[in-house]
């Protein structure tokens, strides 16, 4: 899943790639924003984590990972 994380007054947002299923975020998500003090921590692909600061979540966006596509496309 990728996940897109809007940051209050930050004209950037955060993407991370996860294996977590949609449901799984959406609880993180849930437990974080139910304490203004708490932090959203997500792990990546990778095993890198991400902590962000519940206070400071602008929107979360949650899609299936695009598929890489390689190759060079013939039309």
């Amino acid at each position: 899943m990728d996940v897109k994380i809007g940051v209050a007054e930050s004209g950037r947002e955060l993407t991370v790639s996860s294996a977590a299923t949609p449901d799984e975020i959406e609880a993180q998500l849930a437990t974080a924003l139910a304490d203004p003090k708490g932090t959203l921590v997500l792990t990546d692909d990778k095993g890198r984590r991400v902590i962000i600061p519940s206070a400071r979540i602008a929107y979360v966006e949650i899609a299936p990972a695009d598929g890489r596509r390689v190759g060079f496309f013939n039309a």
